[in-house]
């Protein structure tokens, strides 16, 4: 109903202003509706001037935010329509051998300076004006849209890795070195205390350590001298243990008796 009301309203406006020339005898020729009409550049050059004259009245108007949405649509659409008559007979001027306005033509843009047509969208795009960029579902034309990150390929990520990715530089600065070889005096300390601390206590378990205590009072701890077998007594032992394996694997039990009888009567003689 409201929307009714205003066309009717604008009607009205209209009946009452061309009432109001008829009486003051100023009633001019309407403009043509189709352009070839006009076989004079200087009549086409004045309708062009009279839609240009006629599309800053509707700018402004449509400025009014409180003009109602469905006024400010139809104002809208009857600028965007007007704009096609401009261009209609800016074409048809070029026609009669007049001026290129259409090549000349500032960008669009509303009384307020801001963009009238949408990001992206081509030159004879619908464009919205003053208070229509606030529409519901106007103002996000408006909005630019977002960069969408592009996803690089494994390739793409191997051309940047160099040296520094492996560590190959972590040690130029020093700092490396030096945390390394505390963590390792670290290590150290703690795998000499604690194999201290095993052959203490094996010491102690056979009976045949002499602990010794280093001078320190309450946190003394105990230093077991334990004689470690040389090179041969390894090798020597080594060959014993591969002796009685093959003996316990090829060797009779009798013959194994007779043998040990034979190693005891031969240590006998030797003693």
């Amino acid at each position: 109903m409201a929307r009714n009301q205003e066309k009717a309203n604008g009607m009205f406006n209209k009946w009452t202003t061309g009432k109001q020339d008829a009486l003051r005898g100023t009633v001019s020729r309407s403009r043509p509706s189709h352009t070839h009409a006009a076989r004079d550049l200087n009549e086409a050059d004045k309708w062009r001037s009279d839609v240009l004259r006629e599309i800053g009245q509707k700018v402004m108007e449509i400025q009014n935010a409180g003009l109602g949405e469905h006024r400010i649509r139809d104002l809208n659409d009857e600028i965007n329509q007007l704009l096609k008559v401009k261009w209609q007979w800016e074409m048809r001027i070029i026609e009669l051998g007049g001026p290129n306005y259409i090549a000349s033509a500032p960008k669009m843009e509303d009384a307020d300076g801001g963009m009238v047509a949408p990001a992206g969208s081509a030159r004879n795009a619908y464009k919205y004006f003053g208070a229509a960029k606030t529409l519901p579902g106007v103002k996000e034309l408006f909005e630019a849209p977002s960069v969408k990150a592009v996803r690089r390929t494994r390739h793409q990520m191997n051309l940047h890795i160099d040296s520094g990715y492996f560590g190959f530089r972590d040690e130029e600065d020093g700092v490396l070195l030096k945390v390394e070889a505390e963590a390792e005096a670290e290590m150290r300390r703690s795998a000499i205390e604690q194999w201290d601390a095993e052959q203490t206590l094996r010491a102690l378990e056979s009976g045949k350590s002499r602990p010794e205590t280093s001078k320190g009072g309450a946190g003394a701890r105990f230093v077991a001298h334990v004689a470690l077998p040389d090179e041969t007594d390894i090798q020597k032992q080594v060959l014993d243990r591969k002796k009685a394996d093959l003996l316990a694997k090829y060797v009779s039990d009798d013959l194994k008796a007779e043998t040990e009888g034979a190693k005891k009567m031969l240590h006998g003689a030797n003693d």
